[in-house]
């Protein structure tokens, strides 16, 4: 290795590879990523770790498990075939709606230049298909009707908040307000098997989640099942989540974001409701995430960023447990008064 050769600390190598230190050290822990070492210990990461690094990082872009990552890597082309199968099928399929929306440009085009004025309503629709959701709202209780606005949604957005700050709340009537938005409660596990026989297509997408978390640690159980069926169907342009850790165990919980930051997309959105640090790493998370924090004092919600010392970033921070620790809890919620009692 030549002399000149520049070598990175974790911090720097893993900002230059868009990832967090923790994903490096998993990579590595996974035999798939060999840093060396200073004299005293440290990890460095030269021109060959970083360029094995950023095949590794391409790879999980294209949604391979780390499993499949290392058998590509070792020279089996299966696995990436099939990942860039699905990724071709959704690139076609946003082809497709960008397509649609150009066709319903050219038609509005053609009415004015016949004189026909389109109607308002056409323009907006047009315009929210080619953008990201963003929505605006007064908000619920707990909250006295403060307006709430959020621009452009992430791929991945984190609410969290202590119980009983109104997150739930919120959560619902997020969507409801956004332009696709679907609420997946508590008793997502209603009716997953008849949904799954009646849609062959879901059946095998939602079989192909699991095979990818199972090589990545996780654990096969009915929540895992009834969770992915709702994050696999077609539809909703919006998912928003409540408690996504619910019956989950700590490795699935991390196989699990590892699936979802590695399928994200600005096309489909997720709104992830949780107090799992399993599931929000602060350390780990990116540039197009989002955490939205409910304070315990009911102030209107607001977007923290992701580092130490950013205004509100404690408060989120304490509002996080491990898996273990909120398996403890699982199930309490604060109290949901009646729509009767709200209007009161």
């Amino acid at each position: 290795m030549p002399s000149s050769a520049v070598f990175l600390n974790p911090t720097q190598a893993a900002k230059r590879l868009g990832v967090s230190t923790k994903a490096l050290r998993l990579y590595e822990q996974r035999g798939l990523l060999s840093p060396t070492r200073s004299a005293a210990g440290w990890r460095a990461y030269g021109p060959e770790a970083m360029e094995r690094a950023s095949e590794i990082v391409t790879l999980r872009q294209l949604g391979l498990s780390l499993a499949q990552v290392g058998r590509v890597l070792g020279g089996e082309p299966g696995d990436l075939s099939a990942a860039l199968a699905v990724h071709q099928t959704r690139l076609e399929g946003q082809s497709r709606q960008m397509s649609e929306t150009l066709a319903r440009v050219r038609a509005l085009r053609s009415d004015l230049a016949a004189g026909k004025v389109p109607d308002v309503g056409a323009l907006t629709a047009i315009l929210a298909e080619s953008q990201a959701p963003a929505v605006g709202f007064a908000l619920p209780w707990p909250w006295g009707g403060e307006w709430f606005e959020l621009g452009a949604l992430q791929p991945l957005s984190f609410i969290i908040g202590p119980l009983g700050s109104g997150k739930t709340w919120l959560a619902m009537r997020l969507a409801e307000e956004l332009p696709g938005g679907r609420f997946v409660g508590l008793d997502r596990g209603n009716g997953v098997e008849g949904r799954l026989a009646a849609d062959p297509a879901l059946r095998q997408r939602v079989d192909q989640a699991m095979a990818w978390l199972v090589e990545e640690g996780g654990a096969v159980s009915d929540a895992l099942l009834a969770l992915l069926t709702e994050i696999e169907a077609e539809g909703p342009r919006v998912l928003v989540v409540d408690m996504v850790e619910q019956g989950l165990d700590h490795a699935t919980q991390e196989a699990l974001i590892a699936l979802l930051r590695a399928r994200r997309s600005p096309n489909r959105p997720l709104m992830l409701m949780t107090r799992s640090s399993a599931i929000l790493d602060l350390a780990a998370v990116g540039p197009d995430e989002a955490i939205i924090l409910c304070p315990a004092n009911h102030s209107p919600p607001t977007l923290v960023d992701a580092y130490p010392g950013a205004p509100g970033y404690e408060a989120v921070a304490t509002c996080l447990a491990t898996p273990e620790v909120r398996a403890r809890t699982e199930g309490v919620v604060a109290m949901r008064p009646s729509q009767t009692t709200i209007a009161q």
